[in-house]
């Protein structure tokens, strides 16, 4: 307890940060929050197409003895309203408090989930465009809701149905040794005399040198009738220069009920290509496919690129073109009208960071 009296020297620091991002949407087929749609075509002001808009404080004071203590509190922003993301949560993708000593880091509170630190250095389009990402919506299961069923409740402690990327209540220990680094994950359901009920718990393993990185992760989410959610994903990237090529297959299956279950793949691939210094494109292919007790099986294949042009170190100006075709049944249905099999949107976007 020594280590911690008042008598070591500590130094904080405190940084405020964040990303203001937004951009002139067109789409044809899908709607202003790229969902599918009957209607002809949508013109929207629309936030993060590029990185999600966000603030942030974050802070680290040394504690002596090769110890620090750390904390991070993040909110998304709709930098077309100027709302938060979410409305019942200020700080809805990270808020967190931890200790950093030489065996790694722990940190405890609502964080990102091990699926989500996995893809992040092998998804294609680089964790862009997240309400339109697969890699981010089905494989780490932001947003598993398209067409015509969902999952349609919550697993884990997220706070919502179909939304389990940030988890409450995690507790999540990272460590690194040399290129390796391993992740380890649990979440408590807080449920009264069901300690398995919205539980989660996690492991991640990643490597990470002269240009090659490979990374994967494995979770197991309940729901609160103890139903189980099995997720895990694979991914590698290589640079070779000016071009950097990635790939990451992701799959999950979802108890929904007694004798019934949902499967989804995902297949993604793609790259990014520097130009010319503060010039560069990035292209994505995504496959996904899902199969669920008593619906027809459906899907989507996606393709989203970006060309971007760096205006100063901290503001980059963006075109955005993405693609969508729809497998089976997954565009369901507006009203009586079925909605289009294809989809497609463009962007021009200018992104801040702060």
């Amino acid at each position: 307890m020594s280590a911690f009296s008042p008598t070591v020297s500590a130094q904080s620091n405190v940084v405020l940060y964040g990303i203001a991002d937004l951009g002139i949407h067109y789409s044809n087929g899908l709607n202003a929050s790229n969902a599918p749609t009957a209607s002809n075509s949508t013109t929207a002001l629309s936030s993060g197409i590029n990185n999600t808009s966000r603030w942030g404080i974050k802070g680290q004071e040394t504690l002596g003895n090769d110890m620090s203590a750390l904390f991070q509190l993040e909110g998304g922003l709709n930098i077309d309203t100027g709302g938060s993301a979410k409305s019942d949560k200020l700080f809805d993708r990270i808020a967190f408090v931890g200790l950093k000593t030489s065996a790694g880091v722990l940190t405890a509170g609502r964080q990102a989930t091990i699926l989500s630190d996995a893809i992040s250095p092998v998804d294609p389009l680089g964790m862009r465009f997240a309400s339109f990402n697969p890699n981010i919506n089905v494989t780490a299961l932001s947003n598993t809701a398209f067409g015509t069923h969902a999952f349609g409740m919550q697993y884990g402690t997220s706070g919502y149905n179909d939304n389990y990327y940030r988890l409450d209540n995690m507790l999540k220990f990272t460590s690194d040794f040399g290129p390796v680094t391993t992740r380890v994950s649990y979440s408590f359901g807080e449920v009264a005399g069901n300690t398995s009920a919205l539980s989660t718990v996690g492991a991640g393993l990643s490597y990470q040198q002269d240009g090659l990185a490979i990374s994967g992760a494995y979770m197991k989410l309940k729901n609160s009738a103890s139903f189980s959610l099995d997720a895990y994903t694979l991914g590698a990237a290589y640079n070779f220069g000016e071009f950097t090529l990635k790939a990451n297959y992701g799959n999950n299956k979802a108890e929904t009920a007694i004798n019934k279950e949902t499967k989804e793949s995902i297949y993604s691939g793609g790259g990014n290509l520097v130009i010319r210094p503060g010039l560069s494109l990035t292209a994505a292919y995504y496959r996904v496919r899902r199969d669920s007790t008593g619906f027809t099986s459906d899907g989507f294949d996606r393709v989203v690129a970006y060309l971007e042009q760096e205006m100063s170190k901290r503001s980059t100006l963006y075109v955005e073109l993405d693609s969508t075709k729809w497998n089976g049944n997954a565009t369901g249905t507006t009203g009586t009208q079925a909605n289009k099999s294809n989809g497609y949107g463009f962007t021009l976007g200018l992104m801040h960071k702060f």
